[in-house]
């Protein structure tokens, strides 16, 4: 295992390809399975997303010891911000059904109509529609999978970044 995080590339590139596996099933269930992504879903998109692209530059630049660290720590942040995204939407799911907020406009209506700090504000306190459960694998909602994931993500961005710091 230290052996691979030794050579920044490979982690880096593993860690895109999860992520485009993962915004890849994402993208079936929109358009092949009819499952529309509710706003913290969009948010948890681009939040995968944001780690794909810090991923794919560590594999592509395959920085060192420093360099390696801060893309590390970066990757981490976007990991944890996407479990927040995730977080909040695994507890509208298991609110009470007398507890679950109302469901809101779509996040197209929500840019157009409002400033964007608001909107953003809007979609992260979740909505009914964000609370409704389509789909499940192995008896967890694709929020809970997001979860899981970003938790993973972020943990193996900070094996990355306690690596890098004993081998700089």
């Amino acid at each position: 295992m230290r052996a691979l995080l030794q050579n920044t590339r490979q982690p880096f590139l593993i860690i895109t390809l999860w992520c485009a596996a993962l915004l890849g099933v994402g993208y079936y269930l929109q358009f092949q399975q009819g499952l529309t992504p509710c706003p913290l879903c969009i948010f948890q998109r681009l939040a995968f997303f944001g780690v794909l692209v810090l991923a794919m530059l560590g594999a592509l630049l395959g920085p060192k010891k420093r360099g390696a660290q801060i893309l590390g720590l970066l990757l981490m942040l976007v990991a944890d911000i996407g479990a927040a995204i995730a977080g909040r939407q695994v507890w509208l799911q298991h609110l009470p059904e007398d507890r679950i907020p109302e469901c809101g406009p779509g996040l197209d209506f929500l840019l157009d109509a409002y400033p964007l700090t608001e909107a953003v504000q809007t979609v992260l306190r979740g909505s009914g529609d964000c609370a409704k459960v389509d789909w499940t694998f192995l008896g967890l909602s694709i929020a809970e999978w997001s979860l899981i994931n970003f938790l993973a993500l972020g943990g193996i961005a900070l094996v990355l970044v306690l690596v890098r710091r004993a081998t700089a």
